[in-house]
């Protein structure tokens, strides 16, 4: 089923997009339905690297039934707009988590969306999201965390760290929090900052060329988002994906 209404400004999830290179596109497919039996647990590695002219949009709606799990790895460097977007509801001790990156550089705008709807108690969400942004390019990551009133024992956190290569690049990081439920553990956390020089320096001094320095540092910075994908293949794979849109920056 398609979306029919057309996001403004006004739409928060929107604030940050390519509203003309979404209209280009609009009316969007409905989100795609995973849906997570109890006390099961899946795996999900999504690499968003369409051609730099197109439009990507992928929506996914999670459904995480009493003591399931999913763990989610995405990297999303293609496209004049790239976007990700993961709505999740989590029920009775379920678990989500999330490793995200965000590569981008030129005129891109590349954004990773989501929306953690803890309903009932004791479950977790961990989501870690890590931005590498040049030229002029627009890297935005909105994550909203909304604890029900009945959700008590919710344990939910974000953390986002943007690196800009330019300062003509802008990142935008907003996590946000919705409780309703007084008996919670929930944190986030968000930095926006430019690669080390002292760190170049010392690099420099060892005899590494600049290029490579700088890709050494920015591999350090988002390597750990990926470290824990459970198919070696899989990441492999993303690695290497991650690997060639570094260069590209660079």
């Amino acid at each position: 089923m398609a979306t029919l209404a057309l996001p403004t400004r006004h739409d928060e999830a929107w604030r940050y997009s390519d509203l003309d290179a979404v209209a280009s596109v609009w009316p969007i497919a409905g989100p795609e339905t995973i849906h997570v039996a109890a006390d099961e647990e899946i795996a999900r590695v999504i690499v968003q690297d369409a051609a730099t002219d197109e439009v990507a949009i992928r929506d996914y709606a999670v459904i995480l039934e009493a003591n399931a799990q999913a763990t989610f790895h995405v990297l999303n460097t293609g496209g004049k707009l790239g976007r990700v977007t993961i709505d999740v509801t989590l029920h009775e001790g379920a678990h989500f988590e999330l490793g995200g990156a965000i590569l981008g550089g030129g005129e891109q705008t590349l954004e990773i969306v989501t929306t953690m709807r803890h309903i009932e108690p004791g479950a977790t969400s961990n989501q870690v999201v890590r931005l590498v942004l040049g030229g002029r390019a627009t890297g935005s990551y909105l994550g909203k965390v909304a604890v029900a009133r009945d959700a008590q024992k919710t344990d939910a956190s974000q953390s986002v760290k943007a690196m800009l290569l330019t300062r003509t690049a802008t990142a935008n990081a907003k996590p946000e929090l919705e409780i309703y439920a007084d008996d919670v553990k929930c944190a986030h956390g968000a930095t926006v900052g430019e690669l080390d020089a002292m760190a170049l320096f010392y690099l420099a001094s060892r005899g590494i060329a600049p290029a490579e320095a700088k890709a050494l540092l920015l591999r350090a910075f988002i390597g750990s988002v990926f470290d824990d994908v459970a198919d070696g293949g899989e990441r492999e794979a993303v690695e290497a994906a991650a690997q060639a849109a570094l260069e590209r920056m660079l």
